[in-house]
C-alpha cells in the first residue's frame, strides 16, 4: 500500500506542475522554485510533516519534499547551534540529495554529448 500512496500523491504533485506548465505563462524554472518554496512554507506552518507521514515517498521525492527537508534542517540546526544554524542547517540536511544530483549530472554529461538545437 505504501507504493500506491507514493505513486498517487507524488503523481498529484506532478499533475499540479503539469497544469501550471500548460495553463500559465510561468516558466518551468519558476514552477520548480515555487514547489521548493511551497515545501518550505508548508513545513514552516506544520502542514507538510503530517502529509509526509501519510504519503511517504510521494511527498518527499518531489521538489516540495526538498523544500520540506531544507526547512526541517534549518529548524534542527537553529535548535542545536543557534543563529549559525540558519546558514548551515539547510545544506546539512540536503547534502545527500545535492551530492547525488551533482554526481549523476556529471556522469550523464560524460556519457552523452550535448547538441545544439539548431
Amino acid at each position: 500500500m505504501d507504493f500506491v500512496k507514493a505513486f498517487v500523491f507524488g503523481g498529484l504533485i506532478c499533475v499540479i506542475g503539469q497544469i501550471l506548465i500548460d495553463k500559465t505563462k510561468l516558466t518551468p524554472a519558476r514552477i520548480l522554485v515555487a514547489f521548493v518554496v511551497s515545501g518550505v512554507i508548508l513545513q514552516f506552518f506544520g502542514v507538510y510533516e503530517p502529509f509526509v507521514r501519510f504519503a511517504g515517498a510521494g511527498a518527499t521525492v518531489p521538489l516540495t519534499g526538498f523544500g520540506y527537508n531544507l526547512c526541517r534542517g534549518v529548524a534542527k540546526a537553529v535548535a542545536e547551534r543557534g543563529f549559525a544554524g540558519i546558514f548551515t542547517g539547510g545544506l546539512t540536511a540536503t547534502a545527500g540529495g545535492i551530492c547525488a544530483a551533482l554526481v549523476f549530472g556529471f556522469l550523464i554529461a560524460i556519457i552523452f554529448r550535448s547538441k545544439s538545437k539548431t
